[in-house]
């Protein structure tokens, strides 16, 4: 039997991934949220969905669904980083469980408080930690020795001059770079190679962050910009590159292609939850307060 979905944040970049999620693993899209209305992708998966730009009638209108026994199965979330812990409380209000994007929350306190409304609903809220889920990285895992390994992670994603201008630009909103860009990297080395025993940081702005991790096994040299001065070639349009001593590691569409399997893993009752996400949640967190330039 199919679930019922509802999605907050319908309008953002990474949001036609869970409808696509959504529509792959055979289940129903019928309420979506953004108080943007450029949402003609739901043509493309759910033409007949429920579309609100306001919270206050998308919200009646899911309660009118609780109220009368129709229960929404999961709440979708997709909103901006600072909404996603009230938007995670949305969801068990109405009996819901919820299925929200990376930073889960911004401060590392509200893991515990929804962790007891878990407790009192019943209910489970599931991050989206899609690297952990690709074959290549889980072989990966497996195969992992405990001598100590040198990582290099360097992630130049350019952004415009709007990016200066939305709330991925404050850190407040954000959570700064580290969280916005960098935590699902942060998420896998430490699922890899262990809990970050120390941290240096040698450049932490609002458009590029450099460091060193040191984790349990491995010590991580990592550089994150939204600069497009910082492409090492001037003619390509982003670059990641990630290796293991020495070697680069391959893992192609790993940041388009793994939420569908995300979707198949809570739907199977082994999404990831709160304690999941714990570990790099902390670590951005601490970032956010030491500034460098």
């Amino acid at each position: 039997m199919s679930k019922k979905f509802a999605l907050i944040g319908a309008a953002g970049f990474v949001a036609p991934r869970h409808m696509k999620a959504i529509y792959d693993t055979g289940n129903e899209l019928i309420a979506a949220l953004d108080p943007n209305d450029s949402v003609g992708v739901l043509d493309k998966y759910f033409p007949n969905c429920e579309f609100f730009t306001e919270m206050e009638r998308f919200e009646r209108h899911l309660e009118k669904i609780h109220r009368r026994g129709e229960n929404i199965d999961y709440v979708s979330i997709c909103s901006p980083n600072y909404l996603h812990e009230p938007h995670c409380r949305l969801a068990m209000r109405i009996d819901a469980d919820a299925i929200c994007e990376k930073p889960l929350v911004l401060n590392p306190k509200n893991l515990d408080q929804l962790s007891e409304i878990e407790s009192e609903t019943g209910k489970k809220i599931n991050t989206v930690l899609q690297l952990r889920l690709h074959p290549e990285l889980k072989k990966l895992k497996n195969s992992i020795d405990d001598k100590p390994h040198k990582i290099g992670i360097d992630y130049v994603t350019p952004r415009g001059k709007w990016y200066d201008m939305s709330w991925k630009n404050e850190p407040r909103k954000s959570g700064g770079l580290a969280a916005n860009i960098g935590i699902h990297l942060f998420d896998m080395v430490m699922w890899l190679f262990g809990s970050c025993e120390d941290f240096s940081l040698i450049i932490n702005t609002n458009h590029a962050i450099k460091g060193i991790l040191w984790l349990e096994r491995a010590k991580v040299n990592f550089n994150l910009s939204v600069n497009r001065k910082d492409l090492p070639e001037k003619d390509i349009v982003s670059y990641r590159l990630i290796t293991i001593d020495g070697e680069p590691l391959r893992f192609d569409n790993v940041f388009t292609e793994l939420h569908t399997e995300v979707y198949k893993n809570i739907l199977k009752g082994e999404g990831f939850g709160l304690e999941d996400a714990r570990a790099s949640i902390e670590l951005v967190d601490k970032f956010r307060w030491l500034k460098k330039n």
